[in-house]
């Protein structure tokens, strides 16, 4: 399914296990074996998170926009395994470098661009990015291992 463009919540959620309120990716934009994968998570002010964080100046937490990245990584890594990846998962080991620039808030459409780095049979490295009308807010470096 790499070069696939527009796959759907329905269809991620036959890729990874995640599901509401932890599904942190709604669509897959773009996808492709030297580009990576281009997910989208519109930011509603119904997020579970911003009851708590913080109620007069909702802020999306960092963890939580790693973890879209992790998601979208995740999805990535299926889709690059064709049929042989089918009902299996994708487990984080690490994660590094990871920095935010920018705060995510209400109304953001969140772009989360992933690409592989390395990958050795089961292990993959991969590099994240989220962005904001083109701005960088958030980055970090993944590795992760597939199993069944």
């Amino acid at each position: 399914m790499l070069g696939s463009v527009n796959i759907s919540v329905d269809t991620i959620m036959e890729l990874i296990p995640h599901r509401y309120p932890f599904l942190l990716i709604d669509r897959i934009i773009s996808t492709s074996e030297d580009a990576g994968l281009v997910a989208l998570k519109n930011v509603s002010i119904n997020e579970h998170f911003f009851v708590g964080h913080f109620p007069k100046k909702p802020i999306m937490p960092g963890v939580l926009i790693i973890e879209a990245m992790a998601q979208a990584s995740a999805a990535f890594i299926i889709l690059s395994g064709g049929v042989d990846a089918k009902n299996k998962m994708v487990y984080f080991m690490s994660i590094d470098e990871a920095h935010f620039r920018k705060p995510v808030i209400p109304g953001d459409a969140l772009y989360i661009h992933v690409q592989k780095i390395k990958n050795r049979t089961k292990v993959w490295k991969m590099r994240g990015e989220a962005r904001i009308d083109g701005t960088r807010v958030a980055d970090a470096v993944f590795t992760a291992m597939m199993i069944d």
